[in-house]
């Protein structure tokens, strides 16, 4: 496991922990269609105090192909279950494209949410990248789509963009079904819900913790 890379699998850190020993939903607690995007703005209020830093999440993948669709599964539990505040913007972005380079120039933060394969850990484990740590490496530092956010970054830097960035990906199972099938093998949705609160976690992190939507499911 490179430099820039943590791991948790059944809820627990395994290695290379972050700083604080926390665990992303205790963070979390402590803090408070390929070229085509959905989007999801928030309707809370931004933190007060300071110049905020505008952040996007962006969740890849492809829905028809089973755990390839582990991005859209995590942009539609964080949908469903949370608000965010108006400095964050979820997208549903089905695979990254150059279209995305107007991102960079616009937002602070980039945090992409992908699935990734051949990491030797078990199916559900989710892993925290740096950018050039998922991107310019193989194996298990390897997402599954060919343009991976190191690579836009790499773009925007020739036409003077700057944006920091985050990659969020889990072990999966089975990306490439022989036919079109919607849903996630039952390892990688046993682990959507520790994906989902690593989302949360690390925006509690950057000082935007997402909002519990009243009656949504813990």
């Amino acid at each position: 496991m490179g430099m820039g890379e943590e791991h948790a699998a059944g809820g627990a850190v395994a290695t290379g922990a972050p700083e604080d020993g926390l665990l992303p939903d205790e963070r979390a607690a402590a803090s408070a269609s390929e070229g085509s995007a959905q989007v999801r703005g928030g309707a809370a209020g931004a933190p007060e105090g300071g110049a905020v830093r505008r952040i996007g999440v962006f969740c890849v993948g492809n829905k028809l192909m089973l755990d390839d669709g582990l991005g859209t599964a995590v942009y539609e539990e964080l949908v469903e279950r949370y608000e965010a505040p108006g400095n964050v913007e979820l997208f549903d972005v089905g695979c990254l494209s150059m279209d995305m380079l107007p991102y960079v120039r616009d937002f602070d933060v980039l945090l992409t949410v992908d699935a990734v394969d051949s990491t030797d850990a078990e199916p559900g484990t989710v892993f925290r990248f740096e950018p050039d740590a998922m991107a310019r490496h193989s194996g298990a530092t390897a997402s599954l789509h060919d343009l991976k956010l190191v690579d836009l970054f790499d773009a925007a830097t020739l036409l003077g963009y700057e944006a920091e960035g985050l990659c969020l990906g889990m072990q999966v199972e089975n990306p490439s079904p022989a036919v079109v099938t919607v849903g996630l093998t039952p390892k990688v949705a046993a682990a959507l819900p520790l994906l989902v609160e690593t989302v949360a976690g690390e925006l509690a992190r950057l000082g935007s913790p997402l909002v519990p939507r009243a009656g949504a499911a813990g």
